[in-house]
Parts: C-alpha cells; structure tokens; sequence
C-alpha cells in the first residue's frame, strides 16, 4: 500500500476523531489557547493541561517547528501530540521549513509511541496567517514523503474544519501520484 492510500482528507470537528492520536496546533506555551488548541483542551479535559504543565515545568514551551505528546483525557483518540506551528511572516523567516517540520516531529514520535492512526487539523492556517495553499502543499507533501518511507502508521486522516482547506487537501490528494 503506497503512502497515498493511507491518507484520508475529512471534514469535522478533530476533537471528535476516533484515531490513536491527533494532533493538537498548539501555542509555545502548551497551555491552551482558541481555535483548535482551545477546543482539543475544552474537549480532552483538565489532564491534557496537567501533562502539557509538565512539560512546560520539565523542559520550558514548545518552539515552533517541534512536538509533544500527552494522553488523551476524554478525547476519543488516546493520545495527542501538540506542535507548535510557525507564523507567517512574508515567508522569509523559515515559516514553510518549520511547517514541514510540524508535520514530520508529529509523525516521528506516533512512530516512537506506536501510533498507527494519526489526524492533523490545519496548523498554522487561522490566527497564524500561514497561506492555505502553501500550508496544504507542504503539509501533504511532508506526510506523503513520510508514509512512503515507511509502514509504521496505517492512516493519516488531514481533519479540515473549513471548506477552503479541504478543498486544497483534496486536491493535493487527487493530484498526488499512486
């Protein structure tokens, strides 16, 4: 099964994603914020906060670029890694590279935990000003390149919340090769 096979592109609410692991596009404090950070958090409960406390305590915030992974709390997915997307800046600051970076540390620690199934929401798409079409390039891309080299994750489902980031997912996808 090539990498494309196991990518789905969804719309819905990624709180509600029944997988082994979502990804939260959290801020460099950990500690919450709108959007899908806020939902994820609203959602999971207070134990998401009470890990993500811990890591903030034991090695500071997450710079963008990075990842971290807590439990689940109440969510239906058991985990969440929590990476910290770039703000766009005119693109000259590295923000694609951090991008790709996102996607690529998610998917290196669901490999490091066992995680066969893993959803992404849109990160870096709202407040962060990220261009859609840019961040939906990279980020199917990255996850595709990732998928292809090798078969220790089974499904990777990209959760839109928006119709223009579906839309530009799912064009990616259609115009992926096989």
């Amino acid at each position: 099964m090539t990498g494309k096979d196991r990518i789905q592109i969804v719309k819905g609410d990624i709180a509600k994603i029944a997988v082994d692991a979502i990804v939260n596009a959290a801020n460099t404090s950990l500690l919450g914020g709108g959007g899908v950070d806020g939902a994820i958090h609203r959602a999971g409960g207070p134990q998401i906060l009470e890990e993500c406390r811990a890591i903030v305590a034991r090695q500071g915030g997450c710079a963008p670029g990075e990842a971290v992974i807590t439990g689940g709390g109440a969510l239906p997915a058991k985990w969440v890694i929590h990476t910290v997307g770039p703000v766009w800046n005119g693109g000259h600051k590295g923000e694609r590279e951090k991008l790709a970076a996102c996607y690529r540390n998610s998917l290196r620690l669901a490999e490091q935990h066992g995680i066969r199934s893993i959803a992404f929401p849109n990160i870096s798409t709202g407040v962060y000003r990220f261009p859609k079409a840019d961040a939906a390039t990279i980020a199917y891309s990255t996850v595709l390149l990732f998928l292809d080299a090798t078969d220790a994750i089974d499904e990777v489902q990209f959760v839109c919340f928006d119709d223009e980031n579906y839309t530009l997912l799912l064009q990616q996808h259609d115009n992926a090769p096989s």
